[in-house]
């Protein structure tokens, strides 16, 4: 099993920067892919940010592309998502993934919101 504990949420301004951190714990050494995904209300769960473990590989929804950096620190087996030029679209709930392969999605964190408001 993998446990991944979010942290980093809040309120900020339109416009306005943010970036999310998130520590996975447990069968690490069996995640190849780690992410974010957020759920915004009324909205169905999207995958926002993935990232490999093992090369260089990320994958980016369209929406924040330019916008959104994802990083990861094997070591500290920490997954970071720098988020810029945040919109009131960008309001939701943000996941931090873990996957046993590329773009998969099989361990999930409890989720920090992130609102973009004035």
């Amino acid at each position: 099993q993998v446990q991944l504990v979010e942290s980093g949420g809040g309120l900020v301004q339109p416009g306005g920067s943010l970036t999310l951190s998130c520590v996975g714990s447990g069968s690490m050494f069996s995640v190849n892919t780690m992410g974010w995904s957020r759920q915004a209300p009324g909205k169905q769960r999207e995958p926002v940010a993935l990232i490999s473990r093992i090369d260089l590989r990320k994958h980016y929804v369209d929406s924040v592309k330019g916008r959104f950096t994802i990083t990861r620190d094997n070591a500290k087996n920490t997954v970071y998502l720098q988020m810029t030029n945040l919109t009131a679209e960008d309001t939701a709930v943000y996941y931090c993934t873990a996957g046993r392969a590329w773009l998969r999605r099989d361990y999930w964190g409890h989720g920090t919101q992130v609102t973009v408001s004035s």
